[in-house]
Protein backbone atom coordinates (compact mmCIF):
# COMPACT_ATOMS: atom_id res chain seq x y z
CA UNK A 1 0.00 0.00 0.00
CA UNK A 2 1.50 3.53 -1.21
CA UNK A 3 1.82 6.29 1.54
CA UNK A 4 -0.55 8.35 0.02
CA UNK A 5 -3.48 5.78 0.27
CA UNK A 6 -2.76 5.02 4.09
CA UNK A 7 -2.75 8.42 4.65
CA UNK A 8 -6.20 8.66 2.74
CA UNK A 9 -7.62 6.00 4.81
CA UNK A 10 -6.94 7.97 8.07
CA UNK A 11 -7.36 11.55 6.53
CA UNK A 12 -10.20 12.64 4.03
CA UNK A 13 -7.71 13.68 1.27
CA UNK A 14 -9.04 17.10 0.07
CA UNK A 15 -10.05 19.05 3.04
CA UNK A 16 -6.70 17.43 4.85
CA UNK A 17 -4.45 18.56 1.70
CA UNK A 18 -6.38 22.20 2.03
CA UNK A 19 -4.83 22.36 5.36
CA UNK A 20 -1.59 21.03 4.26
CA UNK A 21 -1.69 23.37 1.39
CA UNK A 22 -2.42 26.31 3.64
CA UNK A 23 -0.06 25.71 6.23
CA UNK A 24 2.88 25.35 3.82
CA UNK A 25 1.70 27.91 1.18
CA UNK A 26 4.83 31.21 0.87
CA UNK A 27 2.61 33.43 -0.37
CA UNK A 28 -1.08 34.53 -0.47
CA UNK A 29 -3.67 31.77 -1.18
CA UNK A 30 -7.55 32.51 -2.53
CA UNK A 31 -9.96 29.46 -2.55
CA UNK A 32 -9.66 29.72 -6.76
CA UNK A 33 -5.86 28.86 -6.54
CA UNK A 34 -6.42 26.29 -3.50
CA UNK A 35 -9.10 24.26 -5.70
CA UNK A 36 -6.13 24.39 -8.33
CA UNK A 37 -3.37 23.31 -6.11
CA UNK A 38 -5.53 19.70 -4.90
CA UNK A 39 -7.57 19.35 -8.24
CA UNK A 40 -10.93 19.76 -6.56
CA UNK A 41 -13.89 22.23 -7.87
CA UNK A 42 -14.25 25.58 -6.90
CA UNK A 43 -17.71 25.19 -5.24
CA UNK A 44 -16.53 22.34 -3.73
CA UNK A 45 -13.74 24.20 -2.02
CA UNK A 46 -15.82 26.71 -1.08
CA UNK A 47 -18.11 24.53 0.87
CA UNK A 48 -15.40 22.67 2.75
CA UNK A 49 -13.54 25.99 4.19
CA UNK A 50 -16.90 27.44 4.78
CA UNK A 51 -16.76 24.38 7.30
CA UNK A 52 -13.27 24.57 8.42
CA UNK A 53 -13.80 28.78 9.08
CA UNK A 54 -17.29 27.61 10.95
CA UNK A 55 -14.59 25.10 13.15
CA UNK A 56 -12.22 28.12 13.62
CA UNK A 57 -9.59 26.79 11.61
CA UNK A 58 -9.18 29.53 9.39
CA UNK A 59 -10.27 33.03 8.62
CA UNK A 60 -11.41 34.44 5.17
CA UNK A 61 -9.38 38.19 4.82
CA UNK A 62 -11.92 40.27 2.15
CA UNK A 63 -9.34 42.30 0.08
CA UNK A 64 -11.37 44.11 -2.59
CA UNK A 65 -13.18 41.10 -4.75
CA UNK A 66 -11.37 38.47 -3.65
CA UNK A 67 -11.02 36.68 0.14
CA UNK A 68 -7.34 35.67 1.27
CA UNK A 69 -7.32 32.53 3.28
CA UNK A 70 -5.39 32.30 6.29
CA UNK A 71 -4.91 29.57 9.19
CA UNK A 72 -6.17 30.58 12.63
CA UNK A 73 -4.05 28.93 15.43
CA UNK A 74 -5.85 25.87 16.17
CA UNK A 75 -6.19 25.60 12.25
CA UNK A 76 -2.23 25.77 11.94
CA UNK A 77 -1.40 23.43 14.85
CA UNK A 78 -4.26 21.00 13.22
CA UNK A 79 -2.43 21.81 10.33
CA UNK A 80 1.14 20.54 11.77
CA UNK A 81 0.20 17.58 12.87
CA UNK A 82 -1.34 16.39 9.48
CA UNK A 83 1.66 17.51 8.00
CA UNK A 84 3.53 15.45 10.36
CA UNK A 85 1.23 12.43 10.58
CA UNK A 86 1.38 12.23 7.19
CA UNK A 87 5.46 12.47 6.55
CA UNK A 88 5.27 9.56 9.63
CA UNK A 89 3.44 6.99 7.11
Amino acid sequence: MTDEKIFNIFFREKPAMMLVKLYTAKGEIYASSLAKMIDCTYSHVVKILQEMEKAGLINFDKQGRLKLLTLTKKGNDVAAHIESTRQLL
